[in-house]
């Protein structure tokens, strides 16, 4: 169903390698089908834990209309892009992922979301984040893509 990786087996990063890029790259990019079938892609901060992707946003827009028209999705993170000039290269470990997205509509799975993305992003400032997520809960949406086909790759020099 998904197309293997095309490039050198150089290239190709071990599955366990591709979860931790995941796991730790500072953001990700969301691919969605948006309109008039033009793709939409829009940079998020997420969690990811257990073949999930978590992050939130906007109760409604761009993002929401195009989950909405169709749930697959991709998901591109980049953790490392080293530049060589000299080289006419790049030095890079990315990540990307495919799935299905819904928005998360359960109030546990919805505070597990928050929870998640607060301790990637707020280490230390865990407290207020509970009070920030209580204070702002009916003005947030949070969405999981659960993730069906992963690949990681790197540059090599």
């Amino acid at each position: 169903m998904f197309r293997e990786m095309r490039l050198k087996e150089d290239n190709q990063l071990p599955r366990e390698q591709a979860l931790e890029i995941l796991k730790n790259a500072p953001y990700g990019v969301l691919a969605l089908e948006g309109d008039n079938s033009y793709p939409y892609t829009v940079p998020v901060n997420y969690a990811f834990e257990d073949n999930k992707i978590y992050f939130h946003g906007a109760t409604e827009g761009h993002k929401v209309d195009a989950m909405k028209k169709n749930e697959k999705v991709s998901f591109c993170a980049v953790a490392q892009a080293d530049i060589v000039p000299e080289a006419y290269n790049c030095l890079y470990l990315s990540t990307v992922a495919f799935g299905k997205i819904r928005i998360i509509e359960d109030d546990q799975e919805k505070q597990k979301a928050l929870e998640l993305i607060i301790a990637k992003y707020s280490k230390g400032f865990e407290e207020g984040g509970k009070h920030y997520m209580k204070a702002s809960w009916d003005e947030v949406k949070t969405f999981v893509i659960e993730l069906e086909h992963i690949t990681g790759k790197k540059g090599t020099p």
